[in-house]
């Protein structure tokens, strides 16, 4: 084939081309591009702190152990990020992490600022000596704070802490009522319970019959505390009748 054929061939196959659908084509091209590079700086701007930090945080909700610093201390890394990068899931767990703090929600407010609602752990219970227990029966780890006041102390094994808080205000609605105040309820491994009263009296209960058992203590106290001894311990793990253990017997027992 001449040199002369060949340029006649590719005249013809050029002047087949659609030149409409190419220019189209070209121009989709750039305006990809175009979009690619903006959607590139917009992300680039929205996760720079120094062009959209975050300006403000507003704390809602009462708050009586969990301090400012607390919190600052807990945010100080996630406030480093911009306004939009921040990940509010992030910053909600961290200041879930704080040991006073039940819940929290956190919401971005345009331009730059995040709300925040805590809401405190309730401690209702001392549980099993180092922790606590809130008012859903939920054990939790926090450090202690003068202004808790007295507290009840519950124990019991692991798993067990809303049964045996649920148990202790049954019991001591019971033993109220009555003029009594139940100051300690535990739970043995073997689900006997065994409780003590603010005067000191301890009452084991076994592990049946709670209520009746307590009932017949409080019919029956009245008798008891007519004798010349004091009580130490009441022992109602019977059918019928209890079995009392008198604080000089049990003093010259320990010596």
């Amino acid at each position: 084939m001449s040199w002369a054929e060949m340029g006649t061939r590719w005249k013809i196959r050029l002047s087949q081309v659609d030149w409409y659908l190419c220019s189209g084509l070209l121009f989709l091209l750039f305006v990809v591009l175009g979009l690619s590079m903006a959607a590139w700086k917009l992300n680039l701007v929205l996760n720079d702190a120094d062009a959209l930090p975050i300006e403000a945080v507003a704390i809602k909700g009462e708050r009586t152990h969990t301090s400012d610093e607390e919190i600052q201390i807990a945010l100080q890394d996630l406030m480093q990020r911009s306004f939009f990068s921040a990940d509010v899931n992030q910053v909600q767990e961290a200041l879930e992490a704080l040991p006073w703090v039940y819940q929290a929600s956190v919401r971005r407010e345009w331009p730059a600022k995040l709300k925040i609602f805590l809401v405190e752990q309730q401690a209702v219970a001392h549980w099993n000596g180092d922790a606590w227990l809130n008012n859903y029966g939920e054990v939790f780890d926090a450090p202690y704070k003068d202004d808790i006041g007295l507290l009840p102390k519950l124990a019991g094994p692991e798993g067990q802490s809303k049964a045996v808080l649920t148990t202790y205000k049954q019991v001591s609605e019971l033993l109220k009522i009555n003029s009594f105040n139940l100051t300690a309820l535990s739970l043995s491994p073997r689900h006997a319970w065994h409780g003590t009263l603010q005067n000191g009296i301890m009452l084991e209960l076994g592990r049946e019959d709670k209520m009746a058992r307590i009932q017949r203590f409080i019919n029956v106290y009245p008798t008891l505390e007519k004798q010349s001894k004091e009580v130490a311990k009441v022992d109602l793990r019977y059918d019928t009748g209890l079995a009392v253990g008198w604080a000089n017997a049990q003093k010259r027992a320990s010596k």
